[in-house]
């Protein structure tokens, strides 16, 4: 089993597919490393040797901010935004959506699920 930046890879997986499982890294991102590192894209991880498998993590403590220190730096820049009461951070500390989506109706996601309102009838 491949054990990269604290994730460990599913081994019958391919190679791209298993890199997705690691926060920060996507699709494109995947396959940029595989062809910086020659890695065939059919290849799974369990046919990865240890060298390539070394490899990608120094690819990744290189070149990339992954894991532990991306989510890190996500919760960092909210909690600036909240400290200096800007409209994002007032959104974000009243837990409604930030992006100027519509609350009206929807917006469960971030407001969760529905309170009844006591007395409220037509």
């Amino acid at each position: 089993m491949a054990r990269i930046a604290g994730v460990n890879l599913p081994t019958n997986k391919r190679v791209i597919i298993a890199l997705t499982y690691i926060h920060g890294i996507g699709a494109k991102t995947a396959v940029d490393i595989a062809n910086k590192l020659n890695i065939d894209h059919t290849r799974r991880v369990n046919e990865l040797s240890d060298a390539e498998i070394l490899q990608i993590r120094e690819t990744l403590d290189a070149d990339h901010t992954v894991e532990g220190d991306l989510r890190r730096q996500t919760a960092m820049n909210i909690k600036r935004l909240m400290d200096l009461a800007c409209y994002r951070g007032l959104r974000h500390r009243k837990g409604l959506p930030v992006r100027g989506q519509r609350t009206h109706t929807n917006a469960r996601t971030r407001k969760g699920k529905a309170k009844p309102i006591a007395g409220k009838k037509k």
